[in-house]
């Protein structure tokens, strides 16, 4: 069983929601464009000027996803 990855994207300052909201869907367009599975988008509020967006995939989409969309960092989930 493929290990899980997210991968993260950090945004800062007044409208950080709103820019990862707005990646978030961008992330999802980029995956179906290029007809590569996910497992999870989502987006979390960390502070009022603090939010990330992220997106759960199979460790071997990693190298594919990192190189094209260059997230600032990722960590292993666990399922």
């Amino acid at each position: 069983m493929p290990r899980k990855i997210e991968l993260i994207w950090d945004f800062f300052g007044d409208d950080s929601e709103g820019t990862a909201r707005h990646h978030a869907v961008h992330l999802e367009e980029f995956m179906r464009k290029e007809n590569k599975p996910f497992l999870k988008i989502d987006i979390r509020l960390m502070d009022v000027s603090d939010a990330l967006a992220s997106i759960t995939i199979d460790e071997e989409l990693v190298v594919f996803v990192r190189d094209r969309l260059k997230p600032h960092r990722a960590r292993l989930v666990e399922v």
